[in-house]
């Protein structure tokens, strides 16, 4: 088959598909990655960027203009998916076009889109291609789909359903089912690059690593500088990963660039980061505690849901204190609950074993 996977050209929407499009690749599929802002890294996929006319600080200012109680609501993360449905309706308009001239081209048997590149669902429509909606997020998938597809951007399109949907959203943190969706394991990529040996294997004291969004912007829930200020008094070893600032660092805290956090994530004690879905899921995988920053977009919804499966702690970013620290790193029902959800990816069906239902979208 020739396949194409659609992501908005944002890594966070683009890094979770990169593992099922290898896995098709390596099961003699002809696969290319339509998206942009491509990581250092990946895997040798084909890459088209179709992001040139994409701009999701455009998109946000517009829809802010038209709705701003719906805005000041996003900002704190509490808009459901009213500013999401509406963003990325009006973001996914600067894809179709460069999508579909691709489409063209490569004359796929198969689109693959994300949670929020629904202009893959688009162009499907309009080139009678099947379609697959693989979830990348602790939101349903299904459920984002809806609210970019009513947007009023995209509302008078006749845009189909995908013909197959995929979940990744471990089983205990699932609000409620996706009828018909097939499950498929999180594999927990972020886009390569160089990486410290030492990192490949325990320090002396626990390890913690400290992650921010790749977003910049505001409430973007950095936690790096409250860990910095409260390090000290902590005794773990703390890993700023492309931190904002690196000057006068306590002891106990280093600074990497760019790493490939999953594979760092297996030798850390705890993970503290935004909140991102990417993130989250990334930690449940290595059956880490994790401290969460809540926010805009889907971040607070993330961080609570974390909480309440009791495999994290959700803390504002500026509020972060060594009390904190300390007890993501000693609290053992947090470590625990971790394990558990880590249990339950374990024994999702890798996206090797999700390449058959694909095939059999177009074979019938």
């Amino acid at each position: 088959m020739r396949i194409v996977f659609v992501a908005a050209p944002l890594q966070g929407h683009l890094l979770p598909l990169i593992p099922l499009a290898a896995a098709c690749r390596d099961a003699g599929h002809d696969v290319v990655l339509a998206s942009g802002g491509f990581p250092p890294d990946v895997l040798g996929l084909r890459t088209a960027d179709i992001g040139a006319a994409f701009s999701l600080p455009r998109s946000a200012v517009r829809v802010a203009l038209r709705h701003p109680r719906v805005a000041r609501d996003e900002m704190r993360g509490v808009a459901g998916h009213a500013m999401v449905g509406e963003l990325f309706g009006r973001a996914n308009l600067a894809l179709v076009e460069p999508l579909q001239a691709l489409a063209e081209r490569e004359q796929p048997d198969l689109i693959v889109f994300e949670s929020l590149g629904e202009a893959g669902a688009i162009v499907g429509g309009r080139l009678c291609i099947p379609t697959a909606l693989q979830e990348n997020t602790l939101w349903p998938a299904t459920d984002l789909f809806r609210a970019v597809t009513t947007s009023s951007a995209l509302a008078k399109l006749d845009i189909p359903n995908p013909e197959l949907t995929i979940t990744v959203i471990p089983p205990s943190m699932r609000e409620a089912p996706t009828p018909g969706a097939i499950p498929m394991r999180p594999v927990p990529y972020s886009g390569g690059g160089a990486i410290p040996d030492w990192l490949l294997e325990p320090g002396d004291r626990p390890r913690v690593l400290v992650s921010r969004s790749t977003l910049a912007g505001p409430n973007d829930g950095d936690p790096g500088p409250a860990v910095v200020a409260a390090a000290a008094d902590v005794d773990a070893e703390f890993v700023l990963v492309r931190p904002a600032a690196t000057r006068g660092l306590p002891a106990n805290v280093r600074a990497v660039d760019r790493v490939p956090i999953n594979l760092a994530l297996p030798h850390a004690a705890a993970f503290i980061h935004h909140a991102g879905a990417g993130s989250v899921l990334g930690g449940l995988a290595a059956g880490l505690p994790q401290l969460t920053t809540p926010g805009a977009g889907d971040r607070r919804h993330n961080a609570e849901l974390l909480a309440r499966r009791g495999a994290g702690l959700m803390v504002e970013a500026k509020a972060i204190t060594a009390a904190d620290l300390t007890r993501l790193l000693t609290d053992e029902s947090l470590l625990a609950a971790a394990r558990e959800v880590a249990a339950e990816i374990a024994a999702m069906p890798a996206p090797a074993t999700v390449v058959p239902a694909l095939e059999k979208l177009v074979s019938g």
